[in-house]
């Protein structure tokens, strides 16, 4: 088995703020981050696959296929949004999603792992600044 990890930059706004919560709670458990005009990151994305080398190609993964996956499915879409109010899943999700460096692992993972072919999808790491990251496996 070969791990092979591609890395990619987007930046992208966001602020927490749960609807259930009083401002007051709003304000305790997030702080500063709960300012409705919301914050930006420079977030680095690392996406990790798994799988065996193909003897033909040597490659694990068609490295093309795989950055136009990751530009198609996360960059283009998350480059430069105001994550609250411009990703799908953050707009239409019950209970509300929270977009936390946390919860956009996981959406990164759900729009990667079925477009894949040859490899299957490992990790999905994200930083939201260089000491902060979220590793995420698929697991439930």
């Amino acid at each position: 088995m070969v791990y092979l990890t591609r890395k990619a930059e987007f930046s992208a706004s966001h602020f927490y703020h749960n609807p259930d919560f009083t401002p007051d709670e709003n304000q305790r458990i997030f702080g500063k981050c709960n300012n409705p005009n919301g914050h930006g990151h420079n977030y680095t994305l690392e996406v990790t696959v798994k799988g065996a080398v193909d003897p033909k190609s040597g490659f694990v993964v068609d490295l093309k296929q795989l950055k136009d996956v990751m530009s198609r499915e996360v960059l283009d879409a998350l480059d430069h949004r105001f994550l609250n109010k411009e990703v799908p899943e953050f707009l239409t999700a019950v209970p509300t999603m929270i977009p936390t460096t946390e919860n956009l692992a996981i959406i990164i993972w759900q729009r990667l792992a079925p477009k894949l072919n040859a490899a299957q999808l490992h990790r999905v790491r994200l930083y939201e600044t260089p000491d902060l990251f979220v590793d995420f496996y698929g697991e439930a």
